[in-house]
């Protein structure tokens, strides 16, 4: 599906910019031509149809002339967020055993061992993937072929913790890329072309939001902006400068945009739409930004199993809608809110949010147990979050079924987070419970028992500490300091007296 999109959009758009970072650009015109290239490359060293590759890869054009021409050749596509530790990289990569790792030297570290890699930087355009030996006509010799059309087969798999902080991979085929294509353009999405505009990558390409919604960006001849740090400031020059219509951002990176001066002194009245997501939007920054932007606003809410569609306020909701619930199912979207058995509940009782649609993950890669864990047996996907559904049609968060909370848009693990914290040679207990804040949504509050209280330590000590075993949006941003921990009567854990413990220490 990707290959053939690129395929025609190559021929109308031309050399109209497909991607742009401060150092490098690519045309839809070279993104056909160098996708063919790798895709030649990939067949050389014996990748084929259903083969697994996997990527460490920054966001940039390699990325996506390797997604390209994995789709051409009907690979299986596997990317890994550099953002993420050695470690955790490593864990992503041998979850699935791919037959290739293409990665930057960066990405290299950690990767397990055994693994074919193939290193390639900014600017290859994938040459490396040629192999031992290049082949005499690279740019003349046959195009690959399309794939088949067989909705079953297996294109993407996106990594998440989902809501066991355990690692899996979704997987999606080309009729899953097809439903989200169709759920995101509408009616008569497969004949649509054109339309785009200039986009903010807000993402890691390696995000569901962009792994699995390359395809119909492509289709509307969108250019994709790319900041190789995202830094509120460049983010707000990028719209300003290119007349973005539309603003899409993780709900955090609103809220640094908000704080930028030069919200007042940059010319954003292009700006019509701002659509958040992967973290709550407080009610106030939902205000604020409608207001500041003179823009409508729609939360989003998905997740990587639900393909990155689900439910979403009104550009026009009126404020009860638009600044306290996450709104309705979209179209072609179901939602519903049941008990413990998946029973649906009446209006009014909080139940776990169930969504379903077309766009839902066909399964996790190689784990039975987790899969009908997260699916009922008629396709309805368990969120693990707690909501109500109104008398309106709107569905209101509750809370979580699990003790994740959600930092600038990522998913954190209290247990994985107290596990890299509790062999700190300062620290005799500790535990991990979220604190509101209102630029990152929550963020990670360490509370510790020191071993010597007269030497406790620092939060810098706790972040230096675990900072080579998980990835920076994990390291916690408070220490509360405390001579033991809340326990139930049963000596375990007590995870509402430890928020309360927080709570009663939040800066004021």
């Amino acid at each position: 599906m990707l290959g053939e999109i690129v395929r025609t959009a190559a021929d109308r758009f031309g050399d109209r910019e497909v991607l742009r970072r401060a150092t490098d650009a690519l045309t839809y015109r070279d993104l056909d031509a160098a996708a063919d290239r790798v895709a030649a490359g990939l067949v050389h060293r014996g990748i084929g149809p259903g083969d697994v590759v996997s990527d460490v890869l920054p966001s940039c054009a390699e990325w996506v002339v390797l997604a390209v021409a994995l789709d051409r050749i009907g690979a299986v596509h596997a990317p890994v967020s550099p953002k993420l530790t050695a470690p955790e990289r490593a864990e992503l990569v041998a979850l699935v055993a791919p037959d290739l790792v293409v990665t930057d030297r960066a990405g290299v570290e950690g990767l397990p061992l055994r693994s074919d890699v193939v290193v390639v930087e900014p600017g290859d355009r994938g040459e490396p993937l040629w192999g031992p030996r290049r082949p005499t006509t690279p740019d003349t010799g046959d195009r690959p072929g399309p794939t088949t059309d067989d909705p079953g087969r297996v294109t993407t798999i996106c990594f998440t913790s989902g809501t066991t902080g355990r690692a899996k991979g979704a997987v999606f085929t080309v009729a899953h890329q097809r439903a989200v294509q169709d759920l995101d353009l509408g009616e008569g999405a497969e004949q649509r072309w054109g339309g785009g505009a200039a986009m903010l990558a807000s993402t890691q390409f390696a995000h569901v939001g962009m792994a699995l919604k390359l395809p119909w960006y492509l289709r509307t001849g969108s250019t994709l902006h790319v900041l190789d740090t995202w830094r509120a400031d460049d983010a707000l020059r990028l719209v300003a400068e290119h007349r973005m219509p539309t603003i899409g951002v993780v709900a955090p990176q609103l809220a640094l945009m908000l704080r930028s001066p030069l919200m007042e002194s940059l010319d954003l009245g292009s700006v019509s739409a701002i659509i958040a997501g992967g973290a709550a939007s407080p009610p106030g920054l939902v205000q604020e930004a409608r207001e500041r932007f003179g823009a409508a606003y729609s939360i989003r809410y998905s997740s990587t199993e639900s393909g990155g569609v689900g439910l979403g306020t009104a550009f026009d909701a009126d404020d009860d809608e638009a600044l306290h619930t996450i709104g309705r199912p979209r179209a072609g979207v179901e939602a519903r809110v049941t008990d413990e058995d998946d029973g649906p509940l009446p209006d009014g009782e909080v139940g776990e949010l169930q969504i379903r649609s077309a766009a839902v993950m066909d399964r996790y890669w190689n784990d039975p147990d987790a899969t009908a864990a997260a699916l009922t047996t008629d396709r309805w996907l368990r969120t693990g979050d707690l909501a109500v559904r109104r008398d309106d049609g709107c569905y209101v968060l509750s809370g979580r079924r699990t003790d994740m909370y959600i930092r600038g848009g990522y998913n954190v693990f209290p247990e994985e987070v107290e596990a890299a914290l509790s062999d700190h040679p300062a620290v005799a207990a500790v535990a991990v419970a979220p604190r509101p804040d209102e630029v990152m949504g929550e963020i990670g509050v360490a509370v510790v028992v020191a071993r010597d209280p007269a030497t406790a330590p620092s939060l810098q000590d706790l972040r230096d500490h675990a900072a080579t075993r998980l990835a920076r949006h994990k390291l916690p941003e408070d220490v509360v300091v405390v001579p033991r921990l809340p326990l139930t009567t049963v000596a375990k854990l007590d995870r509402a007296a430890l928020a309360g413990i927080v709570a009663d220490r939040s800066p004021t």
